[in-house]
């Protein structure tokens, strides 16, 4: 266990002591990133605390507890505009108990909100949500968007739930509609994001190959399914103006296609509900990042796949050094054409997240 300091957080429970409303961001024609990291002192120790090459653990928390030292000291030398920071995984996500889950949420949010209120030209927010009650994440989802200013939702994969904490909650049910229809009345995307497995799946999955847990294979192998479920069971047909964004490239799923289309092609005759080809959904409701995937000839591929218009940049800090992800966009200049290369930058950020409205 890592040991972090202790900080003063009793200044924001369940009010509301700033709201992020501002809309003006820094317009300098630096890149905006969203998938980017950020947690308080009681949480830390349940996210991964790998670092990256040539840092150390303690260096990692030091800058995932951070807002506004050396992250926006990086944001700053790296040329970044805008960032959007949501709480690292599994945050909420990873507690069980439904009201400790609620009331952790609201206070995450609430100290987000009042950490970058007095900077919201450079950072903006995902909120939190504790999704084992539908109707009560939408609720809080309309409050931090409303209220707290904030840009949509980030949730960490699955919602653990039950007494034993094995529940495994997919938003891909009916009963999650009532959260979707809040999500595209407020005309705001929900960001998915991976989670480590709960002991038993890793227990079942990894034991051989305890490697591939994490970036390497877990979190695209699970959250890629999610996915995958809330396109197959129609929630996108339910709610056809619905955003959501998916990092790390889409978590390989449009490399896939092909195989993806034609192998569900063949469960119609056992009801499958939704109405198109899966790929068709990455073109009207769904948006990846590059966050943590640095690969220029599979971002070309994708571009050939799903369009230039579903593509954002983002570097996944702190778990992805700011210097690194900036430098890599620095080299899409060679590829893109200058349209296609500012559209990923920073443009297609800009319309997605209505910056400029």
């Amino acid at each position: 266990m890592i040991m972090v300091p202790y900080l003063a957080l009793s200044f924001v429970l369940f009010s509301v002591p700033y709201a992020v409303t501002a809309r003006a961001f820094r317009n300098t024609g630096g890149s905006i990133v969203l998938e980017e990291a950020w947690t308080i002192p009681s949480l830390v120790n349940d996210t991964s605390l790998i670092p990256p090459f040539n840092q150390t653990s303690s260096e990692l928390v030091s800058n995932i507890l951070d807002i506004h030292n050396q992250r926006l000291a990086f944001m700053n030398e790296n040329d970044i505009d805008f960032m959007v920071i949501s709480c690292a995984s599994p945050c909420v996500q990873g507690i069980s108990d439904t009201e400790t889950a609620q009331q952790q949420a609201v206070q995450l949010n609430n100290i987000l909100a009042q950490s970058i209120s007095n900077s919201t030209d450079r950072f903006g927010a995902f909120a939190a949500l504790a999704m084992q009650d539908p109707a009560v994440a939408a609720q809080e989802l309309r409050r931090t968007v409303t209220e707290l200013g904030f840009l949509g939702a980030l949730v960490n994969d699955y919602q653990q739930s039950g007494p034993d904490g094995m529940t495994l909650l997919y938003y891909d049910q009916p009963e999650y509609d009532v959260f979707w229809e809040t999500v595209t009345e407020l005309d705001v995307p929900v960001y998915f994001h991976p989670r480590s497995n709960i002991p038993e799946i890793i227990t079942l999955e990894y034991a051989h190959a305890i490697w591939l847990e994490g970036p390497a294979q877990e979190f695209a192998a699970t959250l890629s399914t999610h996915i995958l479920g809330v396109i197959t069971n129609g929630v996108f047909d339910r709610f056809p103006t619905l955003k959501v964004i998916v990092g790390h490239l889409g978590e390989r799923i449009p490399s896939d296609f092909f195989r993806i289309d034609e192998q569900l092609r063949r469960q119609l005759i056992n009801g499958l509900p939704m109405l198109r080809n899966a790929s068709d959904y990455w073109r009207t409701n769904l948006w990846e990042t590059t966050s943590g995937n640095f690969a220029t000839p599979l971002l070309q591929f994708h571009i050939n796949q799903i369009g230039i218009d579903r593509i954002l940049f983002s570097i996944d800090y702190p778990y992805v050094p700011i210097p690194e992800g900036a430098a890599w966009l620095d080299t899409l200049t060679s590829v893109l054409n200058e349209q296609d290369f500012l559209s990923v930058k920073r443009n297609l950020a800009i319309q997605l997240l209505k910056l400029d409205q």
